[in-house]
């Protein structure tokens, strides 16, 4: 396997058929041979982000795509919608984190672009402001990345990045007097947790913020800073460093947990996209002996994924060894033996386990089959497992931070539709009563967003597999083929498209009449871990086959028609749609690639490439090789092919995706395109993979969708005159 050097430089401009006369994109054929196959790349020039050339293209491109953008009717309105929508919905709070009798949580009021970050004494307290990223750097927008109370209370240890970076820097707060100390970690992937003396705090640290460095996230650290130290002697507690003969890979995150309820051991997690759990753990006593006698908690060929807990001397885990749908078991924390693990909760042939938490004296077991969840309480003491009977269907949601005060039995649950926003409510576990939560209302929207209609199919695949396939359109709307529709699928990581009221998708058919479908594709886990390794690396086709054979049945059924049909694919789902359409470009008046993986052979020599390897692969085997090469989109750009309209978007600060991935997808498009439909790269400046700052964010989805409503022939979203 060698690398052949660029070979030949020149100047391309666009396609003379083209009608849309773009800023003239370079070749340079940079072929790489790998197992004696030459994979040509006319664009790799644009992964050198420190290029002033490259720089200059990606601002030609931006210019040249937002004056377009800027023209189309309807996006101001689709801005306004949202803004009305978002000022509806009241506070809201999420992540709460409880110590010692104080609450911190981050709380969004009405309207406000970012969340803060607060505190209470006791659920009932007054509210105090602890942190305001609007306000922390004059003119700056920050955004609260991660925040760790001590054990005591008493000091907060809170993270925050700019732009949608994702770096974060790590400041220490005194609660009391709210004013931080001196110190800054930086550049950090986040707080982990404190010391039980509540003296150091344990972060991940990274060699650099530079998300132009495909080397800047190998070989992290866990570092242990004591409070008003000189940062440069925090010490390494755990890394691939520190650690040699746990042979842990250079990609993967070292990432350590102490846990005061279970204050005698310390905890380390070998963390990447890889779903199998790999863990350690070790007395506590050895924390600060200089070196830790780690053992091994769990491996990856254990099968254990989802969600793993520490409880009452045992470990509990969700497995898929023989339970595709999951269950759930556990095994003495002294000696695990996960091959004869004692089964707490056996699968269901109906439903996949989801997760589960803990309160003080059940288990909450959250399943679900794609569409319908459901809820069971497991009793510590009496091992009994019922169903709880729900006030209201959804998509439910628990998370370790919803069961914020184990020391309890209550629970926050919230229920969210495809149709419906979340209702949040209080769960007493062993009375089995829900009751409005003190925390989060929900949002009442106007009257015309209860008008709609959501249908739930399966479609047959290409290979007579069934695919569920969920339809929401307008009450009144005729299958007569000349509606507008939008499918937006993933299909990665086991991440499936549960039901959520998403503003975005659900306003288009609401006021413009739009028809969404959301496609369950193989990669999700819908139906069980078989789902998710369907469309997982060599099985990755099913994934993006499964998105046209749903897209035909649209236009079969008279949903739509080829002319009125866009695709969306976000991140991972640039797989999946950059092949889509290279496949069938014939399906699509349109597509939406968002920050998306849209050059897979050279994913892994990105910023954030080396911890995807164990989802996506490596072109260092012969047979993943294969595999990326089917996933790349830009690999399957052909010249002198109809393709439809695109719209490439890029977060100049993305740490996940970096720009010139999609932007090498748009570049090959623009250059060979013979349909005269238009390929825009857009680059947002002020954002990452995504932005928590609402109005860069309504922004830029404003731009995707007004642009794929153009293309589609969609009458409030024509150019103006």
């Amino acid at each position: 396997m060698k690398k052949i050097a660029p070979l030949l430089l020149f100047f391309c401009a666009s396609a003379s058929f083209a009608q849309y006369k773009y800023p003239p994109t370079k070749k340079a054929d940079s072929a790489n041979i790998y197992f004696g196959v030459t994979y040509h790349d006319s664009y790799q020039w644009m992964e050198n982000l420190k290029d002033t050339s490259v720089v200059s293209w990606f601002h030609h491109q931006a210019d040249y795509s937002n004056a377009i953008l800027n023209k189309i009717n309807g996006r101001d309105e689709l801005i306004a919608e949202w803004n009305m929508l978002d000022n509806l919905k009241p506070a809201t709070i999420v992540n709460i984190a409880y110590e010692n009798g104080r609450l911190f949580y981050k709380k969004t009021a009405p309207g406000e672009k970012v969340g803060k970050l607060y505190y209470r004494e006791g659920e009932n307290g007054a509210e105090v402001l602890l942190f305001d990223p609007l306000a922390y750097i004059p003119g700056k927008t920050l955004t609260v990345e991660s925040y760790v109370p001590s054990f005591d209370g008493r000091m907060i240890a809170i993270g925050y990045s700019q732009g949608g970076a994702e770096i974060a820097h790590i400041k220490i707060m005194n609660v009391d007097t709210r004013q931080f100390l001196s110190e800054e970690l930086y550049p950090t992937h986040g707080v982990e947790c404190w010391t039980l003396d509540n003296k150091s705090v344990l972060y991940l640290s990274l060699k650099t913020a530079d998300n132009t460095d495909a080397n800047a996230k190998l070989n992290s650290k866990t570092k242990l800073h004591v409070l008003r130290e000189d940062t440069s002697k925090d010490i390494d507690i755990f890394s691939t460093a520190t650690y040699p003969e746990l042979k842990m890979q250079a990609k993967s995150y070292p990432v350590v947990l102490i846990d005061e309820d279970n204050p005698n051991y310390i905890f380390a997690n070998e963390s990447s996209v890889q779903r199998d759990f790999t863990r350690f753990y070790a007395p506590i006593s050895e924390f600060r002996s200089g070196h830790i006698s780690w053992k091994v908690l769990c491996k990856p060929s254990d099968k254990l994924v989802r969600a793993m807990l520490p409880i009452n001397g045992s470990i509990y885990s969700i497995t898929y060894d023989q339970a595709e749908n999951y269950k759930l078991v556990r095994t003495p924390l002294s000696n695990p033996d996960w091959k004869n693990a004692e089964v707490v909760a056996p699968e269901k042939k109906d439903a996949t386990l989801e997760m589960f938490v803990r309160t003080k004296d059940y288990l909450l077991l959250h399943y679900s089959n794609g569409i319908t969840d459901n809820l069971y309480r497991y009793d510590l003491k009496t091992g009994k497992t019922d169903r709880l009977k729900l006030p209201i269907s959804g998509n439910v949601t628990i998370f370790r931070f919803n069961c914020y005060n184990n020391k309890t039995n209550h629970c926050l649950v919230s229920f969210v539709s495809n149709l419906k926003p979340t209702t949040e409510f209080d769960l007493d576990v062993a009375a089995e009563s829900f009751s409005p939560s003190i925390f989060n209302s929900p949002m009442a929207v106007p009257d015309v967003y209860n008008h709609l209609i959501e249908k739930n199919v399966e479609v047959k695949g290409h290979d007579g597999v069934m695919i569920p396939l969920t339809i929401l359109y307008r009450e009144g709307t005729k299958l007569n083929g000349k509606n507008v529709c939008l499918m937006d699928s993933y299909g990665a990581y086991g991440i499936s498209m549960s039901p959520y009221f998403f503003i975005y998708e659900v306003s288009l058919a609401v006021k413009n009449g739009v028809v969404i479908a959301l496609p369950h594709v193989r990669g999700g886990s819908e139906k069980g871990q078989a789902w998710y390794m369907a469309g997982y690396k060599t099985t990755k086709p099913n994934t993006w086959k499964d998105f046209n054979s749903c897209a035909e049945y649209l236009i079969k059924q008279g949903y739509t028609q080829p002319a009125r049909l866009s695709g969306w694919g976000t991140s991972a789902g640039g797989i999946l749609i950059t092949r889509a359409i290279t496949e069938r470009p014939d399906l699509y008046a349109a597509a939406i690639c968002n920050v998306g993986c849209a050059n897979a052979m050279r994913l892994e020599f990105s910023f954030n490439g080396p911890i995807n390897i164990p989802e996506f692969g490596t072109v260092k085997d012969s047979v993943l090789c294969r595999a990326l090469y089917e996933m790349d989109g830009m690999q399957h750009v052909v010249d002198n092919t109809k393709y439809p309209a695109v719209i490439c978007v890029a977060g100049w600060n993305d740490p996940r995706v970096v720009p010139w991935e999609p932007a090498k997808f748009a570049a090959a498009v623009q250059n060979t395109s013979s349909s005269g439909k238009p390929v825009l790269m857009k680059i947002n400046y002020n954002s990452g993979h995504f932005t928590e700052d609402k109005s860069v964010e309504f922004a830029n989805f404003a731009d995707q969708l007004a642009f794929a409503m153009w293309q589609c022939g969609h009458p409030d979203f024509q150019m103006k005159q």
